[in-house]
């Protein structure tokens, strides 16, 4: 999205408010939650000044250091050494800081104002400050510092941007800015004669004063990962990289001869100079540390070792069960309106192709998607809650143990549960993981997350065949199978990741650093934006999937009509019917028939399709005047050899715990490709997943069966 617009970069911290200052310049839509690591791509959009002037804000992924650790880390980095090499400059950098950390969000400052770029320091949250009569002298800071300005502002309560875009006025219209940081980190002699032989080589590489390549070489001894990425960005050859890698080697041998830990070498010295910078800014008292805040006295509750996790628990419960009881009500009025929408298109087109495929191809297929909706709209709203109040970033450090145990982090606990809306985006969000082994586990077992597309698949079975009776009084059949489901899935993927993490090789170590945001109310807007946009994607993406499955498979199912017409149509004759056919004797140990084998085919594009191609091949078989229901059709389906019903309670289990395992979904894959830049992973994904579905659903239904159930 190169322009000719002056740039302005926007970096932070993970939960600074970053994102939400990117909306108020830009007025663009962007997602906002609660929690570290939600902005893991570059994002850009033209902000207007105050003098009519317009900009382009690049929103850069949420670090903590130029350090590279995670994917959206190394962006960062990656980036901010192009700058220091002269490559797309910015005009000036926007760094944003919470002014309640203001020593750890200042760590990253410190590192921007060393590329020698105009840094407008953005002092966001001040407004929980003023709440605990709190204050920063911004003119203080800005002297102390040397940045261009300092911004006090809330993002949320929008105050403080008029003067943000003042500043950016000021900075895009003068010439000639002198950038000159106030603070520098002192390097003890030792050190510094330990580190100068790497100094020399970079010193050789670039023209830059000794204090900035001191800092570089600094960066390179403390982090292999930075050392990689200063390789790759520089373009070092096979030797130079040997050599500078003996450099450092040595380098870090001497250090660690000195009783230093070279890994948090530059931590230690950057927040030193930080403490003795900021001591002379007057801001907390004493007295108010020692009391817990409204936030920690809630996690003493919500966090607790025993009762933590019960309440978590206890909270997906409610959730899977208003499911059901929110939803009764919209599903019923939209079943209403499909049935009658397909009886009225019955009664005003002719009988012909033409109505056929209108009638028992798009309407039955898309509208039996449509049904399930209000059930995905409050999934999406209550994941969306537990996001933006910041109690998900409870869930992973209570998790945090556990993850240890089966070889993740509780990095890890976010996009897996990203993964209960859609795995896409969970599988996006790894990025954020430091290490490569745990971020590949997490990848590999996120698809058992049930994702909303199976949400349909377990709505339609429990609703036609699990009883809605309670249970111990207080609980529902129907809700604990729905809970049951997901439980299944989350507990598999637990389980597979302790499995893989024996077998994949560790890349590098791994860390778990978290920032526990306090709690704070959803905004409504925010909130209700947020459930329409996701709802909205999921019609729009399911719907282009599903109506054109439809079509196709109407067709499938249709066709070839018999040459005679004193024979009748069956659909067991049609292309759809044979393929079934073919493949049910290997299903059919499942419980499955021919008409679940064609929606296992069809359900490769996406889970949720199994229902459209139900209802599409149940209105093609009837041939009759009326539209069919998909639930009412399950019910009534008779096996012909047996005269018994041909679903029963036990098929539906079947089906469901087939779906809570198997690999279908062909935009999952694609985009285990590209985070993996390999075939090999999500073939091995297909590979497992499938294989666990069949035998799981083996287990269950001839299991079943063995104990006398139906």
């Amino acid at each position: 999205m190169a322009t000719n617009l002056p740039l302005i970069a926007l970096l932070g911290n993970p939960n600074s408010g970053k994102t939400a200052i990117f909306n108020l310049l830009t007025g663009m839509n962007q997602k906002v939650s609660n929690y570290p690591g939600i902005t893991v791509e570059q994002r850009r959009g033209n902000a207007q000044l105050a003098d009519n002037s317009t900009v382009e804000i690049m929103d850069m992924p949420g670090t903590y250091s130029l350090t590279p650790e995670s994917l959206d880390e190394k962006i960062v980095a990656q980036q901010t050494l192009k700058w220091l090499n002269g490559t797309d400059r910015p005009a000036a950098i926007i760094s944003v800081v919470d002014a309640g950390n203001l020593s750890r969000n200042l760590f990253l400052t410190s590192q921007v104002m060393e590329l020698g770029i105009p840094v407008i320091i953005a002092l966001n949250m001040m407004d929980r400050l003023k709440r605990r009569n709190q204050e920063i002298d911004s003119v203080k800071l800005q002297k102390m510092l040397g940045a261009h300005a300092v911004i006090p502002m809330s993002a949320q309560e929008k105050w403080g941007i008029d003067e943000l875009q003042a500043e950016l006025t000021d900075v895009i219209t003068k010439e000639n800015i002198e950038v000159c940081s106030h603070i520098q980190m002192k390097i003890p002699e030792e050190i510094e004669k330990i580190i100068n032989p790497v100094s020399k080589f970079l010193h050789n590489k670039s023209d830059r004063d000794n204090y900035i390549t001191n800092v570089q070489a600094l960066r390179l001894i403390t982090r292999k990962s930075a050392f990689d990425l200063f390789c790759e960005c520089e373009n070092l050859n096979g030797a130079e990289i040997k050599s500078l890698t003996l450099l450092r080697d040595k380098a870090i041998h001497e250090i660690d001869e000195l009783g230093l830990n070279h890994r948090i070498l530059e931590a230690t010295l950057r927040f030193e100079m930080l403490d003795n910078t900021l001591k002379n800014l007057s801001l907390i008292n004493q007295n108010e540390i020692k009391h817990q805040s409204r936030s920690e006295r809630v996690d003493e509750i919500l966090t607790h070792k025993w009762l933590g996790p019960l309440i978590f628990l206890t909270l997906l419960y409610g959730i899977f069960q208003s499911i059901f009881i929110w939803a009764t009500i919209p599903m019923q009025y939209i079943d209403s309106g499909v049935g009658y929408l397909g009886n009225y298109c019955v009664q005003l087109f002719s009988p012909g192709i033409l109505r056929d495929l209108l009638v028992e191809g798009i309407i039955s297929g898309v509208g039996a998607i449509l049904i399930f909706l209000p059930q995905i709209l409050i999934l999406i709203f209550f994941m969306t809650i537990l996001e933006d109040t910041g109690y998900m970033a409870r869930v992973a450090f209570m998790m945090d143990k556990l993850m240890n145990k089966i070889g993740l982090q509780g990095k890890s606990v976010l996009p897996l549960m990203s993964g209960y809306a859609c795995a896409i985006p969970g599988i996006m969000a790894t990025r954020t993981i430091d290490s490569w082994k745990e971020r590949m586990i997490t990848i590999m077992v996120l698809p058992l997350m049930s994702c909303s597309a199976r949400l349909p698949v377990y709505a339609l079975m429990i609703g036609a065949f699990i009883p809605n009776k309670p249970i111990l009084g207080f609980l529902n059949l129907q809700g604990l199978t729905m809970v049951f489901m997901y439980f299944l899935g989350t507990v598999t993927a637990m389980i597979i990741a302790a499995i893989i993490s024996r077998f994949i090789e560790e890349k590098g170590k791994s860390s778990f650093v978290m920032e526990m945001p306090p709690y704070r109310m959803p905004l409504a807007v925010s909130l209700f934006r947020q459930v329409y946009m996701r709802g909205k994607l999921f019609v729009k993406n399911a719907g282009k999937i599903i109506m054109a499955i439809s079509i196709v498979l109407w067709l499938l199912a249709s066709f070839p009509r018999p040459e005679s017409n004193t024979t009748s149509f069956s659909i067991q004759n049609s292309y759809a019917g044979k393929i079934g056919h073919a493949i049910e004797p290997v299903i059919a140990p499942l419980g499955f028939d021919w008409k679940i084998g064609v929606g296992l085919i069809t359900s490769f594009a996406a889970r949720e399709v199994l229902v459209s191609t139900l209802a599409t091949l149940y209105n093609v078989e009837d041939e009759g005047d009326d539209f069919i229901g998909i639930t009412e059709a399950l019910k009534n389906e008779v096996n012909p050899s047996t005269g018994l019903p041909r679903y029963t309670p036990l098929v539906a289990l079947s089906i469901m715990v087939f779906y809570v395992y198997a690999a279908q979904c062909m935009a999952t894959f694609a985009i285990v490709k590209n985070e993996t830049n390999s075939w090999k992973w999500p073939l091995i994904m297909i590979a497992y997943m499938m294989g666990l579905a069949y035998i799981a659903s083996l287990m269950v239904y001839q299991g079943g069966q063995m104990l006398g159930f139906v």
